[in-house]
């Protein structure tokens, strides 16, 4: 989704002269064009000549450099790594004016899921302290307004009662179905999960082993015991049941 919006070709003759004598440290450039260079550097593998564009870039106003640089500081990719650098990159983002079904709005709903994420939190040695309420709100922004799956799953979270909040399983389940739909997968798990606790043991059973399938490394630990708490509460007949459908649903791309 958001990667999408930043796919960049065919730059030509005009990113061989930026690359050459680098006009764009004159300004004659704009950021835009700036942009795709340091997209064309960072593609290469040059992180600082692709930093000093997004720099430029970012300063002159274009925000999916301003989201890049937040990128590159969050996760340490060709810096060293920095949250409260790339919370103020974020803040910043958010801050802008960006209209709905702008080229813009993927920067944006990504920008408030990130701020939501450091706010539940707090950024350690920093002065951004956890503020759940105002994560609440970032998320909720990113979640009804852009449709952004992640935020749509820290809400459902939020309403099962996390972080302090009153719990309110139909708004949860309404939110985590919504994430679902879109394949992410912990709203998946998350909402096998509450069918398999209301009841409907076989099609929750499968929602989180069709989610623990698909699932990025980096959230299968949490899933899988989830699921594996459940399966142990399962009769031997549901389980099989389960299994056959998980399959199926995985065949049908998750759905």
């Amino acid at each position: 989704m958001v990667a999408a919006a930043f796919a960049v070709a065919g730059f030509g003759a005009g990113t061989q002269a930026l690359a050459e004598d680098r006009a764009y440290a004159e300004g004659r450039d704009s950021p835009w064009a700036v942009f795709r260079f340091g997209f064309t550097a960072y593609q290469s593998g040059d992180k600082d000549q692709a930093l000093e564009a997004y720099r430029y870039a970012a300063e002159n106003g274009q925000l999916g450099a301003r989201w890049k640089l937040a990128r590159m500081y969050a996760d340490g990719d060709g810096v060293t790594r920095d949250e409260y650098e790339a919370f103020k990159f974020f803040q910043d983002i958010v801050q802008q004016d960006v209209e709905p079904g702008s080229p813009d709005e993927p920067y944006l709903s990504d920008a408030l899921v990130a701020l939501g994420g450091y706010l539940l939190y707090g950024i350690p040695d920093s002065p951004v302290r956890p503020n759940p309420a105002l994560a609440q709100d970032y998320f909720m922004r990113a979640a009804a307004n852009y449709g952004h799956p992640a935020a749509q799953f820290e809400v459902g979270r939020m309403f099962l009662g996390n972080h302090g909040f009153k719990a309110n399983v139909q708004q949860a389940a309404r939110w985590l179905q919504l994430s679902a739909e879109k394949g992410h997968a912990g709203a998946q798990a998350t909402l096998g999960d509450l069918l398999f606790q209301s009841g409907r043991a076989v099609r929750g059973l499968a929602m989180m082993t069709a989610a623990l399938h698909r699932a990025p490394a980096s959230e299968q630990g949490w899933i899988r015991q989830m699921q594996e708490e459940a399966f142990a509460l399962a009769d031997e007949v549901d389980r099989r049941t389960a299994i056959a459908l998980a399959e199926d649903i995985i065949a049908q791309g998750g759905r």
